[in-house]
């Protein structure tokens, strides 16, 4: 295996400190960039050129989502009437558990369509 230059040693020690910063962050990019002395843009060109990096980035997003998702479900187990609805909402929809927007046309039309909205 080749050595790594300074320049390679440094950025991979970088993004070594980032996941771990992210992991403490449950995913917080900015919190991370800031704690390691990043720019996001280096964190996201990071992410676009490293599959490895990329991967694990995602992983960590997971376990984030984990993590608000144990949180969410202790909350409805405690009676929270709010997190049990936002639940239903997002995970029951096919039960009916939606809101619909209705949308009311208020534009008159006289005189029929306009060409431009005829087929």
């Amino acid at each position: 295996m080749a050595k790594l230059t300074k320049v390679q040693a440094d950025m991979k020690k970088k993004k070594e400190q980032i996941l771990k910063c992210l992991e403490k962050n449950l995913g917080n990019v900015s919190s991370a960039c800031t704690q390691v002395g990043i720019g996001r843009t280096t964190f996201y060109n990071w992410v676009q050129d490293d599959a490895e990096f990329a991967e694990k980035w995602h992983d960590i997003e997971e376990m984030s989502i984990d993590y608000a998702e144990t949180s969410l479900k202790k909350q409805i187990k405690n009676g929270n009437t709010s997190a049990t609805i936002f639940y239903l909402k997002c995970k029951a929809k096919k039960r009916g558990y939606i809101e619909k927007t209705e949308v009311e046309n208020t534009h008159n039309f006289v005189g029929g369509i306009p060409e431009e909205y005829e087929d």
